[in-house]
């Protein structure tokens, strides 16, 4: 008889165990973890569905043209160095001097080197569900060449093949330009063509030779070209010239100005029809020589330009709203948590399974929408979605219609706030914190008269 009553008072105390707060909200907060596991696979889809259109971009960059680097243009003259030898005839052994040429390239800088550039999106090349934004530039340069020195390099006058002169340019994705290239040098017009590799970034254009002297007027070449490039991601210039003026027109609405040199802030405009921006550079701005012997120095530490952005990415969206995903489980879990505690309805773990999958549907509804169209629409078609689902599931669970409003209603705002933050960029920081801190402050408050004993 003891034996009963002591197994009777111990199943008493287990049933009343499980059956407490603090069991509960073990079993709520371990299944709250749990629920990590489904949003990590969420966030690895959007993080692969992410490089997956980075591949589209990659290959659409490799068909329509990558970035777009100019260096140029540079008057390029040869000029004959000279090595004595001694030379011994194998039959008499006697000892003869000759004198080797050998020839060598000297490098000049322009005096002064314009650009104007109109550069135009393209969105026309869908691959599937991505639409990779591409550019065509239309560039022209306009400047002069003055009387090269060749003093500066040590170079005697007598060595100079003037009648071997050439300007050149370097610049990459040579396969994309798409126009005729010739170059306006005084009254005489020649034809760029492409120059062996140098196993560089940069590929080599250069002109037929012409006779420096018989072409400069008054020791002065002015030069005029055009060059139309298809390109992506960004165009870049290596300031030459002793003044170079940089000036370019787009319909981009989301420009990244980047480089060695700052944009001109007086001109610039960026709005949502496009930008405006110039730059100036002078000389004395870096600190390269307008006269070079032998090779081309390296001139990529001084680039400067635009990158062409895109500001919504709609999978890095799609990855911060993720990352909120346990704070609005949680958040939700606690809402229902309260409304037991308070209404005395006892709410099964499994219900709170079935809460939590279908605040991690929203993510998936999220992604998916996303791709087909814009993510304002997709969030706001998965947000309402699950806060009718949940609030239709929490009506058959609470047996009355006040406390699922309460539910939708904190649902509603809940996703609401983390849209808010994921719109903005330099207050999303603040913003949040404040809005933590009143959900906290609110939970304190609906939970002041809970008897967490009972």
């Amino acid at each position: 008889m003891e034996n009963q009553e002591f197994q009777e008072q111990q199943n008493t105390e287990e049933k009343t165990f499980f059956q407490s707060t603090t069991a509960k909200m073990i079993m709520v907060g371990a299944l709250t973890l749990f629920l990590l596991i489904p949003l990590f696979f969420v966030q690895d889809l959007i993080k692969e569905r992410s490089q997956r259109k980075s591949e589209v971009v990659d290959e659409v960059s490799t068909l329509w043209g990558s970035n777009v680097a100019f260096y140029g243009p540079v008057l390029r003259i040869p000029y004959n160095t000279y090595e004595n030898l001694n030379v011994i005839d194998q039959k008499t052994g006697v000892t003869t001097l000759q004198r080797r040429a050998t020839t060598n390239y000297a490098y000049f800088f322009p005096n002064e080197l314009n650009n104007i550039s109109k550069v135009k999106k393209n969105e026309s090349l869908k691959r599937g569900l991505f639409n990779p934004v591409v550019f065509s530039a239309d560039m022209n340069f306009k400047g002069n060449f003055t009387a090269p020195n060749f003093a500066k390099l040590n170079i005697p006058e007598e060595s100079i093949q003037w009648d071997k002169a050439a300007i050149i340019v370097k610049t990459t994705n040579l396969k994309s330009i798409k126009s005729e290239l010739k170059i306006q040098l005084n009254n005489e017009k020649l034809t760029f063509e492409p120059q062996p590799d140098e196993k560089s970034d940069y590929s080599v254009l250069a002109t037929n030779i012409f006779d420096y002297k018989v072409l400069a007027a008054n020791n002065q070449i002015n030069f005029n070209f055009g060059i139309t490039y298809n390109g992506s991601n960004s165009i870049n210039f290596i300031p030459i010239g002793k003044v170079t003026n940089v000036g370019i027109d787009s319909d981009w609405e989301s420009p990244s100005f980047e480089g060695s040199f700052a944009a001109n802030d007086t001109t610039k405009v960026v709005n949502k029809d496009g930008f405006h921006v110039d730059w100036k550079v002078l000389d004395i701005n870096r600190t390269f020589s307008q006269q070079y012997a032998n090779v081309l120095p390296n001139l990529d530490d001084y680039l400067f330009g635009v990158k062409f952005i895109e500001t919504v990415d709609e999978y890095q969206q799609n990855e911060r709203v993720s990352k909120y995903g346990f704070l609005v489980i949680g958040l939700t879990f606690l809402i229902f948590f309260l409304i037991q505690s308070i209404s005395k309805i006892n709410i099964h773990i499994f219900q709170y399974s079935m809460i939590g999958i279908a605040l991690i549907m929203f993510y998936t509804l999220l992604i998916s929408i996303t791709e087909h169209s814009s993510f304002s629409l997709a969030y706001a078609i998965s947000g309402i979605a699950v806060v009718v689902m949940i609030t239709l599931y929490s009506i058959s669970i609470l047996k009355n219609r006040k406390f699922p409003m309460f539910i939708a209603t904190s649902l509603s705002v809940l996703y609401t706030f983390i849209y808010v933050i994921i719109q903005m960029e330099d207050y999303a920081l603040l913003v949040g914190s404040i809005g933590l801190f009143f959900i906290l402050g609110a939970v304190m408050y609906f939970s002041r008269k809970i008897d967490w004993e009972k």
